[in-house]
């Protein structure tokens, strides 16, 4: 089959691998779109420590079942589905309690740390267990089903933190997963959005999608303004660094609740008095558990846009081009779907 591997870092090159075969209880997809996560842009200059080379990368995809491995029932060649990024052992005291993501001998599509080496999607086929297998509806297309993981990673930062119908809220980055955030808190009932980010192009976006209003500079002040000096009722920080994560807690009212789902620096300053002496609630969000059925019939319904955020759809052969842009940060490229094929 024809992958696209990153054979050393800064270095992707389609290559020849052979075909993976489904093992028991595993089943073999036929890869039809894998979109490039910032966390791949991140991996492919070796700066995460978490792709490290040769790896096939990619876990955001969707394609059609092409073979069933021992065992599995309930699916079928030619099935329409996507998968979860996480595979996960069913069996430790964490996925016992449902949180999956949280799982002792939790792996990651496409990922490489020295723990595990496990293909991603990024290639013609991948082999993934049955268990993370969900159908898709024939009104979603494959390109925007490449983008459900980022949609239920969205969902289950908003499902960690009370919403009520009236409340408040302050999304800090208008990345993908920021705008996707922005969408999922609508869906929660939260009745004002406000998103932050230095980059307006990304800002505009936010507009589109319905955001109350959308901020680039001095953000806390701003926010004062905007609910009479209180604060927001719940801030959530999806960039991962001090000065956004700061933005958050100075952003928030007293004992109001930050969610940090950016995960791009391993640590940070933080203001430990002003949480303490407003009684903040700080809170991670790690990846998803569970919420892919709800994706899907979000994403399905047109409750959660995807479509806006594609900014291209390209063969996986030109895959290497897409991540030099992608990396060099072009201005106007918001999500970038790679096709490995284009099964019906």
């Amino acid at each position: 089959m024809k992958a696209l591997l990153l054979s050393q870092y800064r270095h992707l090159e389609l290559a020849d691998l052979e075909t993976p075969k489904p093992a028991q209880a595993e089943v073999l997809v036929r890869v039809a779109a894998c979109g490039i996560c910032g966390s791949d842009v991140h991996g492919y200059d070796g700066s995460s420590g978490r792709r490290i080379p040769p790896l096939v990368m990619g876990h955001e995809a969707a394609g059609i079942v092409a073979a069933l491995g021992e065992g599995v029932t309930g699916l079928k060649e030619g099935d329409r589905v996507t998968f979860d990024s996480t595979v996960y052992c069913g069996e430790c005291a964490n996925c016992l309690r449902g949180d999956i993501n949280l799982c002792d001998r939790r792996e990651v599509l496409g990922v490489s740390c020295g723990d595990y080496r496990r293909s991603g999607a990024f290639a013609e086929f991948v082999s993934v267990p049955a268990r993370i297998i969900h159908r898709l509806p024939a009104n979603l297309s494959f390109e925007q089903a490449a983008l459900l993981e980022a949609v239920a990673v969205a969902l289950h930062a908003v499902s960690l933190v009370p919403v009520a119908p009236d409340s408040s809220a302050l999304v800090v980055g208008a990345g993908m997963i920021g705008l996707l955030l922005q969408q999922s808190l609508r869906v929660a009932g939260c009745s004002r959005i406000f998103v932050a980010d230095v980059d307006r192009t990304r800002l505009a976006f936010s507009t589109q999608l319905g955001a109350t209003a959308t901020l680039s500079d001095h953000v806390p002040r701003q926010i004062a303004e905007l609910t009479n000096g209180a604060g927001v009722d719940l801030a959530i920080e999806a960039v991962g660094n001090t000065e956004p994560v700061n933005t958050a807690i100075d952003s928030v009212r007293k004992g109001g609740s930050v969610v940090l789902v950016g995960n791009v620096s391993p640590e940070i300053k933080l203001p430990l008095q002003k949480v303490v002496s407003r009684q903040l609630r700080l809170q991670g969000s790690c990846a998803s558990a569970g919420e892919y059925p709800k994706a899907i019939e979000l994403m399905s319904a047109g409750a959660i846009k995807v479509k806006p955020l594609i900014s291209a759809v390209a063969p996986l052969a030109d895959g290497p081009q897409w991540f030099e842009r992608l990396y060099a940060r072009e201005p106007n490229l918001m999500k970038v779907v790679l096709t490995p094929g284009n099964p019906s």
